[in-house]
């Protein structure tokens, strides 16, 4: 592994480190208020706008996955990163298009937002020449509104239900299901969106028992969602600090 410290600033290497410490604590104290084992939740590290150099510093500190939201600027960023000598677990969380889907596959190892079963198929098309399967959650809309984004949990919508996306996901060769994913809804409180996706992903693993990844709950809110069963915690700006304007 390159060492971080060549390819970042010393003071911004402090600062991630601090920052870790802060999170990695947070965690286990969630964890721990909810009586659950701190190895069942993952800290996935949100890079979109900071540079490639402070995920190799992160890797350093033993942050092993990744999270980007933008497929222009995430493609880079990874060819950049395994340049340093650096493979961290890639995760897109953002809304994808299936035009990126191909570009999206060659990087990412996970993908959190599948909504449609045309985003699936698309995934799926651009699989084909994976060795290992894409690791794939379905976004839940949690308050039923598919203009933000996310299946409809009981919805019998061919081409946006729940249902019928994960299956389109599950029959795909070259995709694994394995959980749900969601953003508490603007003007919702964490505890009742949280509470939500909880009762949703229960109804779910009764149908997709081995789908039990639940990716919820970012820089202001994760120890809500790791007290409602989140398996993935998406962390920012209170890692990294203030971000970047988005260009």
């Amino acid at each position: 592994m390159t060492d971080s410290s060549a390819t970042v600033r010393p003071d911004r290497h402090a600062e991630l480190a601090a920052g870790l410490a802060q999170i990695r604590s947070r965690i286990a104290d969630a964890c721990a208020q909810a009586g659950r084992d701190r190895a069942e939740v993952t800290m996935i590290a949100v890079t979109k706008t900071y540079p490639a150099s402070d995920v190799v510093a992160l890797a350093g500190l033993g942050v092993t996955d990744v999270g980007e939201n933008r497929d222009q600027e995430a493609a880079g960023k990874a060819a950049e990163v395994a340049a340093a000598g650096v493979r961290p677990r890639w995760h897109f969380i953002g809304q994808l298009q299936r035009n990126k889907a191909r570009s999206v596959v060659r990087y990412a190892d996970a993908v959190h937002s599948v909504d449609s079963v045309r985003l699936a198929r698309a995934l799926a098309a651009a699989t084909a020449d994976r060795e290992v399967p894409l690791d794939a959650l379905v976004q839940v809309s949690i308050d039923g509104d598919a203009a933000r984004g996310g299946a409809l949990p009981g919805s019998a919508d061919p081409g946006a239900g729940l249902e019928p996306v994960a299956e389109a996901i599950a029959d795909a060769p070259g995709l694994r299901l394995v959980g749900l994913m969601a953003v508490a809804p603007l003007g919702w409180e964490p505890d009742r969106a949280f509470a939500r996706l909880a009762e949703v992903s229960s109804v779910f693993r009764t149908v997709h028992p081995g789908a039990t990844a639940l990716s919820a709950g970012m820089s202001g809110d994760f120890e809500i969602a790791i007290r409602y069963g989140a398996t993935h915690v998406r962390v920012g700006s209170a890692l990294l600090g203030m971000r970047p304007t988005l260009r």
